[in-house]
């Protein structure tokens, strides 16, 4: 079984004070209601875990039930880091859960054939997560703005989500370093030893973190 851990219990702090962009409005649905339909219709996905703001739990099943997710199994109040959030997904997978996929529900645009593509990488190679080249120069700043040197771009990529994980691996990546900050799980499962295969895609797949985010994915998906 292949269980998705979608996380919308962000504090949204660069939307402003009270907002929560989890739940605005994008074009025709909540942001959140995009992802959660993308995993609803990918075939590699059995099982969706949501993972909200306590105060949201109800309007979240509401919303779920609204669009007609079938595969939700839980929703759950997330934590005050990422990591605790993905943490509390986790723990309400079922336990015949072999393949975790976790993906930030602030990004709406997610393809199923990108969910597909890494879910079958982390099949093969117990971790995986989608990825692109970086194609502008790097630079390296110290914190007065100054340059200090160019890095070589060549094997630097930006990583998104979906990232997908062996059950056991995550379990136990969180489990010997969930107490230390890191950015993604990737990150996490690195620290346990895990190599990590980059599923490289140029689609649409962008955060939504701003106004402007927002903005442009509306226009993208009209």
């Amino acid at each position: 079984m292949t269980t998705a851990i979608i996380l919308a219990a962000g504090k949204s702090e660069r939307m402003g004070t009270g907002v929560d962009k989890a739940f605005l409005s994008l074009v025709s649905k909540p942001v959140v209601a995009w992802s959660m339909l993308a995993f609803e219709r990918c075939r590699d996905i059995d099982r969706i875990i949501l993972v909200v703001r306590k105060t949201q739990m109800d309007a979240a099943k509401a919303l779920a039930k609204m669009f007609g997710i079938s595969k939700l199994q839980a929703v759950v109040a997330g934590g005050s880091r990422r990591q605790d959030s993905v943490k509390a997904g986790l723990a309400a997978c079922a336990p015949e859960t072999r393949i975790v996929a976790v993906h930030d529900g602030a990004r709406p645009m997610v393809a199923g054939s990108t969910i597909s593509a890494v879910v079958q990488a982390a099949m093969k190679c117990g971790a995986a997560t989608v990825g692109r080249r970086i194609t502008d120069t790097v630079k390296r700043v110290s914190k007065s703005g100054a340059v200090e040197g160019t890095e070589d771009r060549e094997k630097l990529w930006t990583v998104q989500t979906p990232q997908a994980f062996d059950a056991k691996l995550l379990k136990e990546a969180y489990a010997a370093n969930g107490a230390k900050a890191v950015t993604d799980d990737c990150a996490l499962v690195e620290l346990s030893g895990a190599k990590p295969k980059i599923v490289e895609s140029n689609l649409p797949n962008f955060k939504i973190t701003t106004v402007e985010d927002l903005q442009v994915a509306g226009s993208l998906l009209r």
